[in-house]
């Protein structure tokens, strides 16, 4: 219990985004799917993806996060309607936290290359809290539950999104709109409250003289106006004929610095990061991510009919 409690005081005191309910991803930038529903649909693909977060590593109970979304835009309507859908599992200690969802956007031309988005997005809550495994002095305590008990509850996302090109976007999301509370176990005793959250993302990408070589900088700032984590991340792709390189850095202030790599190949992606905090917590303690995902261009009309580019790249 003692070493329990260690850890979520720590989890509390170093990674205030844990106290946000969501889990915060380093490769923020290649899931914004997820952070903002105004993206689906939008890069003109179907667009598969997953990831893994292994956080605190070499602690006992630290978090893990595992996330799959899928994505395309609705041909078979209009091309500024897109969709998805996703999974999400978040475990920390005894908590297991999950959200199965869809998703919808519409797309809007506005000014010359411009375009803005809307999406909402629709999904529900489950809650898992294991207190079989709770190692207390009274059993008999009310306050803890002596078994494993889960809840669930619906929940809304809103988001919005406005792109130049490929050259920058601009978008704001806002989470859990219904603040929504699950109760847990059969008798409704014990409840979790989620607050909304609010996020503000952002990128811009700067090409080089040399077509193949471009600086992607982006940024992220998630709040539930308790707690706070903002992200900046700058990347240096190449993009070749046929293979898709990419390397950078990622800084949280007050929280951690990373490392990413990755590329895309044939339509398959695969991006990796190595989180280190900065709060003393050790170098070799960070946490690794692992993002896969394929894309595949739609064609359902003829020739050309149906052919995009893809803005994920941002």
């Amino acid at each position: 219990m003692r070493r329990l409690a260690w850890l979520t005081a720590l989890l509390l005191g170093t990674l205030s985004a844990r106290a946000q309910y969501d889990a915060a991803f380093t490769n923020y930038w290649a899931l914004q799917n997820y952070f903002n529903p105004a993206s689906s649909g939008l890069a003109g693909q179907l667009n598969i993806q997953g990831a893994y977060s292994a956080q605190l590593t070499g602690f006992e109970n630290a978090p893990s996060t595992m996330l799959a979304t899928a994505d395309l835009p609705l041909f078979f309507i209009n091309p500024r309607h897109g969709a998805g859908v996703g999974f999400m599992n978040d475990n920390i200690g005894l908590f297991s936290n999950k959200k199965l969802y869809v998703q919808y956007a519409y797309h809007h031309p506005l000014g010359r290359k411009g375009q803005l988005s809307a999406g909402l997005r629709v999904g529900f809550l489950n809650e898992t809290f294991d207190g079989s495994k709770l190692d207390v002095a009274d059993t008999g305590d009310p306050a803890f539950a002596n078994s494993q008990v889960n809840g669930m509850a619906l929940d809304l996302d809103f988001g919005l999104r406005y792109s130049m090109g490929r050259t920058w976007y601009a978008g704001f999301s806002s989470m859990h709109l219904t603040a929504p509370t699950i109760l847990l176990g059969d008798d409704k005793t014990h409840q979790t409250s989620v607050s909304r959250l609010y996020y503000l993302t952002g990128g811009y990408k700067l090409q080089f003289r040399n077509p193949a070589y471009a600086l992607h900088t982006s940024g992220i700032l998630r709040t539930d106006f308790m707690a706070w984590r903002g992200d900046v991340t700058a990347r240096l792709s190449y993009e070749g004929p046929r293979l898709h390189l990419y390397g950078g850095l990622s800084y949280s202030p007050t929280v951690s610095v990373a490392v990413l790599l990755g590329t895309v190949f044939h339509g398959i992606k695969i991006g990796y990061s190595y989180e280190m905090y900065t709060t003393g917590v050790g170098a070799l303690n960070g946490s690794h991510e692992l993002v896969l995902g394929y894309e595949m261009t739609l064609n359902l009309g003829g020739k050309g009919k149906n052919r995009h580019q893809s803005l994920r790249i941002l």
